[in-house]
């Protein structure tokens, strides 16, 4: 039973990639004894793993509004790192956290997960941009329009912190990489790969050569799941402490959080993505081929690998954040998760 004084955290997405990250890290916390996490699952075998380690799981999803409302009601801080682009389901959250406002006469925390995509480009790979957004930058990220990819849950988001019913912080992962570990893991509850490089990687294995999109000229940032993991507990601190070190602790309009550690060309992932397959006798060529257009469909769904999304992490910086991987060690990711592919 939560006791008073305790902080009460809602999180969506605690079996995926991200969610679940965010969630080991919310068990380490030096201040998790204090915490009352509630999560929201669609397993019920997996609700004895959750409580063996603190957390209470709820069954349920996001289309279930009315469940996600009143668990949003009753917390003081909400992750949702799942369905960025479902609005009813933010939606549904924004509500209940205004319930929990007109109650209790106070503003929550909600912090949201989107991505970098919201940045892109038509490039299909043909040229790289010029334009680099800054998180620092409110009119530069203000003169996205509405029809960016994921922008229009941001804007929803952002007009409830304006009504001053909740602090928003809206946290933007680029091109996540590396296996995840944890107790979760360890657990089997939380999906251990990123979904970009592994798709790119299956769809190379599929058709036995690398491939990227166009010329795959196009950039793109990249962070590591640890390090973008401990960006949510940076956000989730200064939010908390409002006053951290040196720092600038925006919400709302001035709540947009990069995530990013140095950036790529798409040829540099698949360049390495060829050159592995190559290596294992799982591919024609050292040098990746463009995908054709009935290949983009059938393996992405379209060409959204071809844009260009350029970011620096400046606002995220400047509350403490310090990622420690590179793009190098991105690069050298791509052996193990063509590896796990092929023993998957």
């Amino acid at each position: 039973m939560p006791q008073p004084g305790n902080t009460h955290i809602f999180l969506t997405g605690a079996t995926g990639y991200i969610g679940g990250s965010v969630l080991a890290n919310l068990l380490n916390h030096p201040k998790s004894d204090s915490f009352h996490i509630t999560v929201l699952i669609r397993s019920e075998e997996k609700l004895p793993k959750f409580r063996s380690v603190g957390v209470k799981a709820v069954i349920g999803s996001h289309s279930d509004t009315t469940l996600l409302s009143k668990l949003a009601s009753e917390a003081d801080v909400v992750f949702a790192c799942a369905d960025a682009d479902n609005l009813d389901a933010a939606k549904a959250i924004l509500s209940g956290l205004q319930k929990r406002y007109d109650a209790k006469g106070r503003a929550s925390i909600l912090i949201h997960t989107p991505g970098i995509a919201v940045l892109g480009d038509n490039a299909a790979g043909k040229y790289g941009t010029e334009t680099i957004y800054s998180d620092l930058n409110v009119e530069q990220i203000e003169s996205l329009k509405p029809t960016q990819m994921h922008r229009e849950v941001d804007l929803e988001i952002v007009s409830a912190d304006q009504k001053g019913f909740v602090k928003t912080f809206i946290v933007l992962p680029s091109t996540i990489y590396g296996i995840a570990s944890g107790p979760l893991v360890d657990l089997g509850v939380q999906h251990s790969h990123s979904q970009q490089i592994p798709a790119l990687v299956k769809a190379s294995l599929d058709r036995g050569q690398g491939g990227m999109v166009g010329e795959g000229k196009n950039l793109w940032p990249n962070v590591h799941v640890d390090d973008i993991s401990d960006l949510f507990i940076a956000v989730y601190d200064a939010a908390t402490k409002n006053q951290p070190t040196g720092g600038q602790v925006g919400h709302g309009l001035e709540g947009f959080y990069f995530g990013e550690n140095g950036e790529h060309r798409l040829y540099d992932i698949s360049k390495t993505v060829s050159q592995v397959l190559y290596d294992l006798g799982k591919g024609k060529s050292p040098e990746p081929t463009t995908f054709t257009e009935e290949e983009l469909l059938k393996y992405f769904g379209g060409a959204y690998l071809g844009s260009n999304s350029r970011c620096r992490a400046e606002r995220s910086r400047s509350i403490g954040w310090n990622p420690k991987y590179t793009t190098q060690d991105m690069l050298a990711s791509i052996k193990p998760e063509v590896e796990a592919s092929l023993s998957g």
